[in-house]
């Protein structure tokens, strides 16, 4: 499938899911709509969020579960206060999808028990906090509560989880049972992707959004953003809007104290107050006076105390005082001390000045307090009639309205959660990670041109276009990757053909060295080969780990062929001397060691970088160097010999045991071992005599192919 034929068939996925999610929503709507209108105890408005989140995942779901309480909040308002609630169940419903949980029974009745959990557990908080414990309007509680075994709370609780657990079982088992006849295949069509690059298979997207990083995601950075973000914002609002509702409240009960108050005030004569004080009951009008008041208080269910007072300096004169049904009032006539709360007042009263409304909490409560002044005939003020409001109802009532702002915050929290980290995770996380893994490979692959080529067209074609910065980054990558993949196969090429060129005059300067010499045939191939063995099986072995790298083994060999090139400096009548040398000549062939490590050291100078000529100096100058410090030049020992020189020590002195000299014929082969295992420890290093005498098939190979007669 091509790109552009993939990004068509994406955007019909899309579609198709858009329209489930649309039908889905009417799905929860007229379902709810049709227990409500049968009278049954159950809701029913989560089937479709169930339904979508399994099969298309948490976006489809959760966008599906919020518009539905949105769309509910119309015609049902309090249902903005739930969309939290079914918002997580079609979040967790996605989970548990995504496990299989709704094709086997354990995970269904898993499922019935996690949704009541969220349902009727945490949806049974909100009404306690903003209506109270539902038992009127919820048969179920009533009856419990009826029975005197519970209390209000926990007719409430235990009704609420019981209907919803009867209502996610059977929405559960329907979801269950639609979700098995619709085919996996299809499950695409159900499913919001937004790809920002070629599309990759589930497993793929999954691998790239769980990419290990060092301290936290850009995912993760986003998420926590957006929620700090949000919940300051949140604070801020929901700070705001409880101010203005609690003014709001404390306004609006004001007037109703006031207007009761005011109506109070209007049913008094206040020419016969004096009369009620001292006559009570017998006083003409007191009687229907007290009715009226007592009408007035029944009126509001906002009013906690209705009463009317006559000031003066001794206390307080009691006309009237409505009876509460938990308080009764006090007797006409009574006298009562100054209350604290009245001190600050008493002045203003005894001059019969308006009183501005007043909040107090003491033993009666926490109570709004309005006073309208009483007047005779003449004019004058002769009593005060008083309507205290509870305060603590107006709490409740912020209570409430504070859960309710909350439960929405949460709704629309998570709702914007979800949609961030959909988004992020096209337009961000996936393309990043999956353009840092293609260039991970790539870093990790330059051993070959062609793993190179392969994973740089890999890189292009990821096809990353989010139209900002990334795709920038991706673009610039791209180019860099073909950039540098052209760079190393023009290097490769200069590289192998310098190599080659190096080679050469390595073979062409140690073939002169060997044609001086009659006795060394085929010297310098057979102990390159030696050298091979012996460097490859060290490693093989685990010795010396640190040194034995692929560089070193290559360098070893390479350089091996000029071991013997100081020779070049040593005269033709002691090179090739047919008897043994004498003491004075055979100071002069030590030289050729000193000689080879000048001719190297003056090559380094003016090759530069060319390390592999550092092992061909070790080599030239110390392999005649013995492992107990009795060799030559500088009569090195043990390992502070180089490495490259114990190696050829043996590899040379076996060639020379083996091949004819002019002075000698050429030692059996099971004496040539025995020469070299007794010098092992004393001349050579014994690891690499180890792995010499381990590999002889391979050094016979060598010897019968360079040697003759032997």
């Amino acid at each position: 499938m091509n790109h552009s034929s993939g990004y068509a068939q994406l955007k019909k996925q899309n579609l198709s899911a858009l329209f489930f999610c649309a039908v889905a929503v009417c799905v929860n709507l007229l379902a709810g709509l049709a227990v409500s209108a049968l009278g049954l105890p159950l809701y029913m408005d989560t089937l479709g969020s169930i339904v979508m989140a399994a099969l298309g995942g948490t976006l489809p779901g959760v966008l599906v579960a919020f518009f539905t309480n949105i769309i509910k909040g119309f015609y049902a308002p309090t249902s903005v206060f739930y969309a939290f609630l079914n918002v997580l169940i079609a979040f967790c419903a996605a989970r548990l999808g995504h496990r299989g949980y709704f094709k086997h029974t354990r995970g269904i009745v898993a499922s019935m028990l996690i949704f009541t959990m969220i349902g009727g557990v945490f949806g049974s908080v909100i009404p306690l906090f903003t209506e109270g414990p539902a038992i009127d309007s919820n048969a179920l509680g009533s009856f419990l509560y009826s029975t005197g075994i519970f209390g209000p709370v926990a007719a409430h609780f235990i009704s609420c989880f019981l209907t919803d657990l009867l209502d996610k079982a059977i929405t559960v088992l329907l979801a269950a049972v639609i979700i098995r006849l619709i085919p996996e295949r299809f499950y695409d069509y159900f499913s919001l992707k937004a790809w920002m690059q070629k599309p990759l298979s589930d497993e793929k997207a999954f691998t790239h959004r769980k990419q290990p990083v060092r301290v936290i995601s850009m995912q993760a950075k986003f998420t926590l953003i957006l929620s700090i973000s949000l919940i300051a914002v949140s604070v801020i609002i929901i700070t705001i809007s409880m101010l203005i509702y609690h003014r709001s409240l404390v306004s609006e009960h004001t007037r109703i104290a006031k207007g009761a108050a005011g109506i109070a005030k209007s049913v008094i004569d206040g020419d016969r107050v004096d009369d009620y004080l001292e006559r009570g009951t017998y006083a003409p009008g007191y009687n229907e006076t007290k009715r009226l008041l007592t009408d007035i208080y029944a009126d509001s269910t906002d009013i906690a105390f209705l009463y009317v007072y006559k000031i003066k300096e001794d206390g307080i004169h009691v006309v009237f005082d409505v009876d509460t049904p938990e308080i009764a009032g006090d007797a006409t006539g009574s006298l009562l001390p100054f209350e604290e709360r009245f001190l600050p007042y008493v002045p203003a009263m005894l001059a019969g000045e308006e009183i501005e409304p007043n909040i107090t909490k003491d033993e009666y409560g926490y109570l709004l307090t309005v006073f309208q002044p009483v007047y005779d005939s003449a004019g004058n003020c002769v009593c005060y009639t008083g309507v205290d409001v509870n305060m603590a109802r107006l709490t409740a009532m912020e209570r409430g309205f504070l859960i309710e702002l909350i439960s929405t915050f949460i709704g629309f929290f998570i709702f914007l959660i979800v949609v961030v980290i959909w988004l992020t995770e096209y337009m961000l996380i996936i393309p990043i990670n999956s353009l840092t893994e293609r260039v991970n490979r790539f870093a990790d692959t330059t051993d070959t041109q062609e793993s190179m080529d392969n994973n740089a067209r890999k890189i292009r074609g990821l096809d990353i276009h989010t139209g900002d910065e990334v795709e920038k980054l991706y673009l610039s990558v791209s180019r860099l990757v073909l950039q540098q993949t052209e760079q190393l196969r023009n290097i490769r090429k200069l590289s192998d053909s310098t190599a080659k060129m190096q080679d050469g005059l390595i073979i062409t300067m140690a073939d002169m060295v060997e044609n001086r010499d009659s006795d060394t045939g085929a010297h310098i191939q057979k102990t390159a080969a030696y050298v091979k063995i012996i460097v490859e099986g060290l490693k093989k072995k685990g010795y010396y780990t640190e040194k034995i790298t692929p560089k070193f083994i290559s360098d070893v060999v390479r350089s091996a062929p000029l071991h013997d090139v100081g020779k070049i400096n040593i005269p033709d009548g002691v090179l090739n001397k047919p008897g043994k040398l004498t003491d004075e000549e055979y100071a002069i062939m030590k030289t050729h060691t000193v000689s080879g490590k000048l001719i190297m050291e003056n090559a380094i100078g003016t090759v530069s970088g060319e390390n592999y000529l550092k092992e061909a100096r070790n080599m030239a100058a110390y392999h005649h160097e013995r492992w107990d410090g009795k060799g030559y030049p500088e009569g090195l020992h043990g390992e502070v010999i180089p490495l490259s020189a114990r190696i050829m020590a043996v590899a040379d002195v076996f060639d020379a045991l083996t091949s004819p000299r002019i002075y000698k014929p050429a030692f059996p082969l099971d004496k040539a071992l025995s020469i070299i295992e007794e010098g092992k420890g004393t001349q050579f290093d014994p690891k690499c005599v180890e792995v010499f005498m381990e590999n002889l098939d391979e050094v016979k190979i060598i010897l019968s192919k360079y040697s003759r007669g032997i």
